[in-house]
């Protein structure tokens, strides 16, 4: 009976906490959507955790005005560069783990090491190379930078889901006539879709939210970047925060939008690169 009540009293702990942390956690966001919906005037006049005094949805239309050039330059990074990276980082893990070959854990090492050097280290002689291949300010030359610093992370999750895949499929699959390709198409890369999952919402936040390495490599106003586009709402001698809360809203829809499509997969994915 106690050990009971313990574990009832344990439980209701854990959901007060959580509760708790989410309300932490939201509060931003509130704060975030009430300034979005006042005026320039009502957002000096009243503090900010006040409701408007007039509700102006008309900083969410200014806003995509501004914003919708940079929304669709993110898009489309984002939706070329995230499945490229995620089969890129599928071939090598399976490489990894389903060929046996005498350097694999060596040369997984090695794709580690990738995680711990500091990208900011790279930035000048990145910037040197790129402008040697005259891949600066191009399309291609940002995916050959942000699939270089994605793959060893995302090796490292595949690799860990793919080892906990039987080898006994494989077998069959080599009696059924599968080649290697076939193998990995027919098989094992549908078995890891809760890991591939995982990797595209946190490659998508990841590439959607990146600001340093595109204000870097991109120059061109017609090329940047979402998180490069909120800069536009900032001027010289006054910022116009209505507008920019807005923005940022606007900017969060895409990410929710793969969240919520892919999140029933998101701990499962996580839990078997963990196991493996």
């Amino acid at each position: 009976m106690e050990e009971t009540q313990y574990s009832t009293f344990s439980k209701a702990a854990n959901y007060i906490l959580l509760i708790v942390l989410a309300i932490i956690f939201l509060i931003p966001i509130l704060f975030i959507i009430l300034t979005a919906l006042k005026s320039n005037a009502d957002l000096v006049k009243n503090p900010v955790y006040a409701f408007p005094e007039i509700v102006k949805w008309s900083n969410f239309s200014a806003a995509w005005d501004k914003m919708s050039l940079y929304i669709r330059n993110s898009m489309f990074i984002s939706v070329v560069k995230v499945p490229i990276g995620i089969l890129i980082e599928a071939l090598a893990a399976y490489a990894l783990t389903r060929m046996n070959f005498k350097w694999a854990n060596a040369l997984f090492v090695f794709f580690l090491i990738g995680m711990m050097v500091p990208f900011q280290a790279t930035l000048v002689p990145l910037n040197m190379m790129l402008n040697h291949f005259k891949l600066a300010n191009t399309y291609p030359g940002i995916f050959i930078v942000y699939i270089g610093f994605g793959v060893p992370f995302g090796i490292m999750v595949l690799r860990g889901f793919l080892r906990s895949i039987p080898k006994e499929l494989d077998e069959s699959a080599f009696i059924d006539g599968c080649g290697e390709l076939g193998k990995f198409f027919r098989i094992i890369l549908p078995i890891a879709m809760p890991a591939i999952a995982t990797l595209i919402i946190l490659d998508f936040l990841s590439t959607w939210n990146e600001f340093l390495l595109a204000q870097i490599f991109i120059t061109k106003n017609s090329m940047l970047p979402v998180t490069a586009g909120l800069l536009t709402f900032q001027g010289q001698h006054s910022n116009d925060y209505t507008l920019l809360s807005a923005g940022v809203l606007i900017s969060i829809v895409p990410i929710l939008v793969v969240y919520l499509f892919f999140q029933r997969y998101f701990v499962a994915g996580m839990a078997g690169a963990v196991k493996g």
